[in-house]
């Protein structure tokens, strides 16, 4: 008993470790909480604050929130909402058993990384970064303990066995506590040194330096694609599970620019911008000329130069990612245009900083995006560079070489939380003409990309 109570202390001291350094809040001595509320509930839902003196509650949504949106809110400790189911437009009615709207209340809490998630049963799921360091300890001591508990049935009740399987308890704890807190160290290393590094360069981050170069590689590696079997250079720029930007060599040919071109020209309008809601619209924040080109997979075997574009793209991002992306049910590859106007123009083409996917460090929603090629054909004379302002990475377009970024942990399936935000800086002379492909995780020939809204969210389920 001696031996098991001795244990145990060692475990409990070293989670309450584990929970210290984890989910010790960063703002101690403030009380601001950015939260973070996510509709999985079926229904559209308003959300109110609770003024603490009158009870009366403010809405805090500029219109309902969909299913499948996240609505983030900059709030305070202590601070009461409450969520209130919206009706159907159709119907006038919920989806309630008996028809009438649901509400639920919450609380803001001293933790940080506060997400609130409200279920199809209207019911609350919260997590905050205690809730993740208390899971993280208990996996630890549960996978542990099964080990143990082994052991000692093997033990038969011998002494020196039994002890021994208790000394290999405590070892296996104080191994998961030492890896998990060098995982937190590393990580917070990492990002003290991104701000570093963005407050040394804010300049850079607006994109008026015409003449920066390319961000120095991290590292420089070579690939072989399957079909052409031409070695590629390629620059890591940046290497984290959910955040990658390379820059690939060679990666486009002139003859596939120019069979992209060709088949853009008369589908060329006005690009647009996903709304938040479900749709997408027209923006001042992305000026170009778009045209979505279908990929005729059944000319591949022919030598068609799209077909051989676009798997090309599923080759690298396969060999980065190693998920078995196929082509089945993804987006169209995309020729976007940019024109410059000269030094004066005060409205130039440009997209100013934004993510091609989530990028909120959440789950990823199945079906939506997780990773991008950018493929330079025509590079302006003046601007078009791609900026990634939070990863303070900077790159310099080159004709035929393409940028591949991934937001999206391979093995946890965690969104980036924000390094990938990029802005296509302005063109102010010449032209700057890209293809884009979006790869998505999850689509297939039942379930394509258009069968989605830009949330995420089914059609079919899509309430009108």
């Amino acid at each position: 008993m001696r031996v098991w109570r001795q244990s145990c202390a060692a475990i409990v001291l070293l989670c309450l470790c584990v929970y210290n350094a984890l989910a010790a809040p960063t703002t101690n001595k403030q009380t601001e909480r950015k939260i973070n509320i996510l509709n999985d509930s079926g229904s559209k839902f308003e959300i109110y604050w609770i003024n603490p003196q009158t009870r009366a509650g403010v809405v805090m949504t500029p219109a309902a929130i969909m299913h499948g949106a996240n609505f983030p809110l900059n709030s305070f400790v202590g601070h009461e909402f409450e969520v209130r189911e919206f009706p159907s437009a159709s119907t006038g009615l919920c989806k309630s058993e008996d028809q009438v709207c649901r509400t639920t209340l919450f609380e803001v809490s001293p933790g940080d990384e506060q997400t609130f998630t409200i279920n199809k049963k209207f019911e609350l799921i919260f997590v905050d970064d205690k809730v993740k360091a208390e899971e993280m300890a208990s996996q630890i001591v549960r996978e542990c303990k099964t080990k143990a508990t082994t052991k000692l049935a093997e033990s038969a009740g011998d002494a020196a066995k039994t002890q021994e399987a208790m000394d290999d308890l405590v070892q296996c704890v104080e191994g998961g506590v030492a890896s998990s807190l060098a995982k937190a160290n590393e990580e917070l290393a990492f990002q003290a040194s991104i701000r570093k590094g963005m407050a040394e360069q804010m300049e850079n981050y607006t994109c008026v330096d015409l003449e920066m170069d390319t961000t120095p590689a991290l590292e420089n590696k070579r690939w072989r694609s399957d079909k052409d079997r031409k070695m590629r250079n390629v620059q890591i720029l940046f290497n984290r599970p959910s955040s990658k930007i390379h820059v690939i060599e060679n990666f486009i040919s002139q003859e596939e620019c120019d069979a992209m071109s060709e088949a853009a020209e008369p589908r060329l309008h006005q690009a647009t911008v996903a709304d938040g809601k479900g749709g997408s619209h027209f923006s001042e924040h992305r000026k170009a000329l778009q045209a979505g080109i279908r990929v005729h997979w059944e000319k591949e075997k022919n030598g068609d130069k799209i077909a051989q574009l676009s798997r090309r793209v599923y080759d690298y991002t396969n060999h980065v990612l190693n998920l078995n992306i196929q082509e089945h049910g993804q987006e169209d590859l995309m020729s976007i245009q940019y024109f410059g106007r000269g030094q004066n123009d005060t409205e130039p083409d440009r997209y100013t900083p934004h993510c091609d996917g989530d990028c909120d460090g959440l789950k990823h929603k199945d079906g939506t995006r997780m990773a991008t090629i950018v493929m330079y054909c025509t590079v302006p004379e003046n601007g078009g560079h791609t900026n990634f302002r939070n990863a303070n990475v900077h790159v310099k377009p080159k004709k035929g070489s393409g940028v591949f970024f991934s937001y999206m942990d391979p093995e946890t399936k965690i969104m980036d939380n924000g390094f990938t935000e990029h802005s296509g800086c302005p063109v102010y002379e010449g032209e700057k003409k890209i293809v884009t492909q979006w790869i998505r995780y999850g689509v297939d020939a039942e379930n394509p990309w258009d069968s989605l809204n830009t949330l995420g969210i089914k059609l079919s389920e899509v309430e009108e």
